[in-house]
């Protein structure tokens, strides 16, 4: 059986890696091992055999760890399958908005009330700009995450948004976004 290049890997480095200081966790042996020992024939085996000619395979069986790419790469596919179902098939817009920086020593002494408040906001102006006919005329996708830092590790609060350039009418039907903008910055 040829090895996977995980496995390959974990064969050349794994026994200096548990030679040094560095700590593992008993999970963290647990995944290796399983990942050694994936398809290899260490964990058993099926036998196939064709009933019209006799043909006779053996299949090493998998490790099915959660953390073991050879074993989740179908699960992976089928994940990203079922996302792709469920989101339109349209432009997507990234849109960010930014508190000014003289409300930082309010917001920092409140967090819990006015981030919660921040993403209401968000959530509230774009879900009204886009129900306008003159911008979409729907209600689009929505996904936020919530920064408190820059670059440089200033406090600085803001939301990044991602917003599908299409969404459901209150027919619901699908509407798609004509325009390489989502909304025009000065609305």
């Amino acid at each position: 059986m040829n090895k996977s290049k995980i496995q390959q890997i974990w064969d050349f480095s794994y026994a200096d890696y548990c030679n040094s200081d560095f700590f593992q966790s008993d999970i963290q042996k647990k995944a290796s091992r399983a990942i050694m020992d994936c398809k290899s024939g260490t964990l058993g085996y099926s036998i196939s055999e064709c009933t019209e000619c006799g043909h006779i395979e053996i299949h090493n069986n998998s490790c099915r760890n959660r953390n073991c790419p050879n074993c989740q790469a179908v699960n992976k596919e089928i994940w990203v399958d079922k996302r792709r179902a469920e989101v339109i098939d349209s432009s997507y817009f990234h849109v960010v908005f930014t508190l000014p920086h003289e409300l930082n020593h309010l917001i920092y002494c409140n967090q819990k009330s006015l981030y919660g408040l921040l993403h209401r906001c968000c959530a509230e102006t774009l879900l009204e700009l886009s129900a306008n006919k003159k911008y979409l005329g729907a209600t689009p996708g929505i996904i936020q995450v919530l920064h408190t830092w820059n670059q440089e590790l200033d406090y600085h609060v803001h939301m990044h948004c991602i917003i599908s350039g299409g969404g459901l009418t209150q027919e619901q039907k699908i509407r798609k976004s004509k325009d390489k903008f989502f909304i025009p910055v000065k609305v």
